[in-house]
């Protein structure tokens, strides 16, 4: 069993303010290492994601634009979509058994979301995806030499375009604020290290 970190919190007391099947919402009670209690600090938790870099055979990145309602706006960024999980959950940090393979994952979204495969897969990590409330994690992938496989095959929630820019293109975006999921940015500096 591994020694307790002496700057970890404990819980104290948790309260589910929404728990369903997409999200639970909750509030907790924490005692620090001095043994002083403090409350409200929220967190949640939703199932774990992926997110892929793919160049097509040209070197080009393929995006997908999509609208983002945390922010109320249409962004562009890399293909990128849920961990499926059998158990019919949208959520849960417990890495169990229920949940699908993170590359398989990966490669469905690809497909899904732009109608394209690859097979050279490289795993770029795996990071929390916000440690600070949240107790998922993302998945980072970088795909090169994509091909065009099929259309594309959305679900009843997604209206994705698909869209290509060179690499000098996406650069220019994170620069302006245009690309603007951090996760997402994390992956293409990651990307660009591999290369």
């Amino acid at each position: 069993m591994r020694e307790k970190d002496p700057l970890a919190w404990e819980e104290v007391s948790v309260e589910h303010l929404i728990q369903n099947e997409w999200i639970d919402f909750r509030i907790s009670r924490f005692r620090f290492p001095d043994g002083s209690e403090f409350e409200p600090y929220y967190s949640y938790s939703r199932r774990d994601y992926i997110v892929v870099v793919p160049f097509d055979e040209d070197g080009n990145l393929i995006c997908v634009r999509q609208y983002r309602h945390g922010i109320r706006e249409v962004t562009t960024e890399f293909p990128a979509g849920g961990i499926e999980r059998s158990d019919g959950k949208e959520y849960g940090g417990d890495k169990d058994l229920n949940a699908e393979d993170a590359l398989e994952a990966a490669r469905r979204e690809l497909r899904e979301e732009t109608g394209y495969a690859s097979d050279e897969w490289t795993h770029l990590l795996t990071v929390p995806s916000n440690a600070t409330i949240s107790d998922n994690y993302a998945f980072l992938y970088m795909a090169k030499n994509c091909r065009k496989v099929s259309g594309q095959d959305l679900d009843d929630t997604e209206f994705v375009n698909a869209v290509k820019h060179t690499p000098d293109e996406i650069e220019k975006m994170i620069k302006d604020g245009a690309f603007q999921q951090s996760v997402h940015v994390a992956a293409w500096l990651l990307a660009l290290r591999e290369l």
